[in-house]
């Protein structure tokens, strides 16, 4: 590696230590004093940049905050791509979604960490963020569809809009039972039992489109 891949490198490394720092501080801040209750200018103070460079990294508070849903985003289509030969899309996706509760990954709702619980509340009831959050919801939605068929077909389109739908109603579920404190193995076991249901009605409806 020559001097000027190194210095890219750095650069880059750079660019990426200073996005997260700006979303910790501005998440830190949120979940103290509430999402409408702190400017883009306090967040850049806190975190010791200008406004200017604080919106070369982000575009909107929203953005701050659903930073932290960006390494799921393409995830089912990955998920779907990515699947052991025999294995129909939507096991795959099941499966993914099992692995995730056993693992209390907290894109599935299933997390006991408080500061976990605690920015799922952010993103659930602040408005704008539930609003902006249908932006990542729709590009998880064309990357799904373009696996299950890269001609872009319309029954595609549909079984991957159901599947993200029923995603984010499972997640939010179980977040809900958590944060009103019921028993995490129990939240667990009815999250299994409400995942194979859903995808119960997903294949009836998969079986009609084709899938």
């Amino acid at each position: 590696m020559d001097s000027h891949d190194t210095d890219a490198g750095l650069r880059t490394l750079k660019k990426q230590r200073t996005r997260q720092t700006l979303a910790n501080t501005a998440i830190a801040l949120f979940l103290a004093r509430g999402f409408d209750q702190v400017s883009v200018a306090e967040i850049a103070t806190a975190a010791e940049v200008s406004k200017p460079t604080l919106f070369r990294y982000f575009a909107s508070k929203e953005e701050l905050v659903l930073h932290r849903f960006a390494d799921h985003l393409g995830e089912a289509g990955r998920v779907v791509r990515d699947r052991p030969a025999g294995l129909t899309p939507l096991d795959a996706l099941e499966r993914h979604r099992l692995e995730g509760l056993a693992a209390h990954d907290p894109s599935t709702g299933m997390t006991s960490n408080p500061g976990a619980l605690a920015f799922l509340r952010l993103v659930y009831e602040t408005p704008s963020l539930t609003a902006h959050l249908v932006d990542y919801l729709d590009k998880d939605t064309r990357e799904l569809a373009a696996a299950l068929d890269p001609d872009g077909g319309l029954a595609a389109r549909l079984l991957a809009a159901q599947y993200v739908a029923v995603r984010q109603v499972l997640a939010r579920a179980v977040w809900t039972r958590l944060a009103a404190g019921e028993d995490a193995a129990e939240v667990g076991r009815t999250a299994a039992a409400e995942t194979a249901t859903a995808f119960a009605l997903l294949r009836d409806g998969a079986a009609a489109l084709g899938f």
